[in-house]
């Protein structure tokens, strides 16, 4: 074997050997990240979830609205992802505890009994206004003292939780999104699908409450987001038995 075949052969045994490496690499990178996604979700490979679908409150049927569909797909792509199975059942068919299967419950309290009962359980701090009848305060938040206004297609208000039930490690959580109109509710699944690497990065696999604000929907949907607060130790702490009037409200 004269220098020239030699030269050739290493040179082609280096490239496949630094191929191997760098997809070596990129696997383990991939997987680890996989792993971080699949542990914040709470959704091991081969894992069960539940989808917990809302009504909507302005259909004489039962029915869901096009953005809570919009919200259902949002969640069920991040799901395949993690290489989980969904079960999709509505707001009124459930019935069991939770910490057994990673939960996603989409809507508000006015039309969703599940998210009514969650919040009711896990977010003492949190009221929200469910009169049908027209009003400033209609469809209003009060999280803690803070009063948080909706102005429909303005300025809209959604919480985005990540509960886990006591202290058990293995329990898995459930997922709030909360929103004031159904838009809102898209929004917030988007805003977890977007931002899971920071959120998981920042909160681990603890409990969380945020509030965002969707701003001019009726212009740009569900993309313009701002993050308001974390508002865990105000949503997850009890009211006074008499609340005070809150110290101020928001409006765009």
């Amino acid at each position: 074997m004269n220098d020239d075949v030699r030269n050739i052969v290493l040179g082609v045994m280096a490239a496949g050997i630094s191929a191997s490496l760098g997809w070596l690499a990129r696997t383990y990178l991939w997987r680890r990240k996989l792993r971080r996604k699949q542990a914040f979700l709470g959704l091991p490979e081969n894992s069960e979830s539940l989808l917990v679908v809302n009504r909507d409150p302005a259909a004489s049927e039962p029915a869901v609205h096009r953005f809570d569909v919009f919200a259902l797909l949002e969640l069920s792509a991040l799901i395949k992802d993690c290489k989980a199975h969904v079960q999709v059942v509505t707001q009124d068919s459930v019935h069991q505890g939770f910490g057994e299967r990673t939960e996603f419950c989409v809507g508000g309290p006015a039309s969703n009994r599940r998210m009514m009962a969650h919040m009711s359980a896990m977010l003492p701090g949190v009221r929200v206004n469910v009169d049908p009848e027209p009003g400033p305060d209609r469809g209003a938040f009060q999280i803690g003292g803070e009063r948080y206004r909706l102005e429909s297609g303005v300025t809209e208000y959604v919480m985005l939780a990540r509960l886990t039930a006591g202290d058990r490690r293995e329990a898995r959580p459930v997922f709030l999104f909360c929103g004031q109109r159904a838009i809102t509710n898209q929004a917030a699944t988007r805003y977890l699908a977007r931002h899971h690497e920071r959120l998981a990065r920042k909160h681990g696999n603890n409990s969380f409450v945020l509030l965002l604000k969707v701003i001019n929907s009726q212009a740009y949907g569900p993309d313009v987001v701002e993050l308001v607060a974390d508002v865990t130790r105000a949503a997850t702490s009890p009211l006074p038995a008499a609340a005070p009037a809150p110290r101020s409200s928001h409006r765009a």
